[in-house]
C-alpha cells in the first residue's frame, strides 16, 4: 500500500512538476514582505510580520493555485502532449495516472486556494475566482494566440499582488509593478522554453511566440521582456525604503539574466532546461531572500532604536 501511494504520489510530483513551485511561491513572499515594510514605514502594524496566519494561508493559496493550474494545463493539454516527442511520455498520456483523479486533483486545489484566500481577507477571496478563471483559460491560448505567454505571466503575477493584498486589504502601486515584473519574467522564461517545441509548434498549428517570430527575434523578445523586467526590480528599490542588501542581489540577478542568455542561441537550445529551470530558481529565490534580509533587518533595527 505504502510503495503504491508512493509511486502515485512520484507520478502526480513528475505531472505538475513540482520543483516550479520554487517559481511563483518566492513571489508570494515578496508581496508579503514588501506589504510589511510598507506597513512599518506607515507605523502601521510592524508586528505583523511574524503573523504566522498570513505566511501559511499565502502559502497554501499558492500551492492550490498552482497545483490546479498545472492539473487543468496537463488535463487540457493530452492530446496536443501525446502529439509531441517531447511530452508524450507524460503520465496522463500514456495512462499511469487517469484523467478523473487529476480532476479530483484540481477541485481540490482549486477549493484550497478559494478557501485560503476567504481567510485571509475579502479583497484576496474576491480576486480567487479571477485567478482561477485564467488558471483554466490559459491552456487554450496557444490554440488561438501567440500572446498566450503573457497570459501565463498575468497568472504568475498574482503572486506577488495576492502576497500584498492579503497583509493590506488595499490596492497600491507597488503590488502592480511587482505583477508587471512577473509578468515579463515570466514571458522571457516561458518563451526560451517554448523554444524547444518551434518545430511542433509549427508543424501542428499551435501558435507561440517562436513559431509565429521564429527562434531568433523569439530569443530577442525573451530578452527585452527581462530587461523590463530589471527596470521594474530598479523602480521597486526606488519606491521602497529597501537597503543595499536588495540592490546587492538586484546586481547579481542582472547577471544571473546575462547568464541565462548566453545559455541559448537559435543554433543551440541544448542547454534550455538549464536556463530554464536552475538559473530562474535562483532569480527566484535570490530576489525573495535579498528581500526578507533587507526588510527583516530594516523593522527589527528600528524597533530597537524606538525600543531604546
Amino acid at each position: 500500500m505504502f510503495n503504491y501511494l508512493k509511486k502515485k504520489l512520484d507520478l502526480i510530483s513528475e505531472l505538475l512538476i513540482i520543483k516550479q513551485t520554487v517559481f511563483a511561491l518566492p513571489f508570494a513572499y515578496i508581496g508579503v514582505l514588501l506589504a510589511f515594510l510598507s506597513q512599518h514605514a506607515n507605523h502601521i502594524n510592524s508586528v505583523e510580520l511574524f503573523n504566522w496566519r498570513i505566511w501559511v494561508f499565502v502559502t497554501l493559496a499558492m500551492i492550490g493555485a498552482r497545483t490546479a493550474g498545472m492539473s487543468l494545463n496537463r488535463i487540457i493539454d493530452r492530446k496536443i502532449d501525446s502529439e509531441n516527442p517531447r511530452t508524450q511520455n507524460r503520465a496522463l498520456v500514456t495512462g499511469k495516472l487517469s484523467v478523473s483523479s487529476v480532476w479530483l486533483l484540481a477541485v481540490f486545489s482549486l477549493g484550497l486556494l478559494f478557501v485560503s484566500a476567504y481567510l485571509l481577507n475579502p479583497l484576496c477571496f474576491a480576486l480567487s475566482p479571477l485567478a482561477a478563471l485564467l488558471l483554466f483559460a490559459y491552456s487554450y491560448c496557444k490554440r488561438f494566440t501567440w500572446f498566450s505567454h503573457f497570459v501565463l505571466g498575468i497568472v504568475e503575477a498574482f503572486a506577488p499582488i495576492g502576497g500584498w493584498f492579503a497583509v493590506t486589504g488595499t490596492f497600491h502601486w507597488v503590488p502592480i509593478i511587482l505583477g508587471v515584473l512577473i509578468v515579463f519574467w515570466m514571458v522571457g522564461l516561458d518563451v526560451i522554453y517554448a523554444c524547444q517545441d518551434y518545430q511542433h509548434d509549427k508543424k501542428v498549428g499551435l501558435y507561440s511566440i517562436p513559431s509565429r517570430f521564429g527562434l531568433a527575434n523569439a530569443l530577442l523578445i525573451a530578452k527585452f521582456s527581462h530587461l523590463v523586467c530589471m527596470i521594474c526590480i530598479v523602480l521597486v528599490g526606488l519606491l521602497m525604503p529597501l537597503t543595499f542588501v536588495y540592490w546587492v542581489g538586484a546586481f547579481i540577478i542582472g547577471g544571473l539574466f546575462v547568464y541565462e542568455h548566453s545559455l541559448v542561441s537559435p543554433g543551440d537550445l541544448s542547454k534550455v532546461q538549464i536556463a530554464f529551470f536552475k538559473v530562474n530558481s535562483w532569480i527566484a529565490v535570490l530576489l525573495a531572500f535579498c528581500i526578507g534580509v533587507d526588510v527583516f533587518y530594516t523593522i527589527m533595527c528600528s524597533s530597537s532604536i524606538s525600543g531604546g
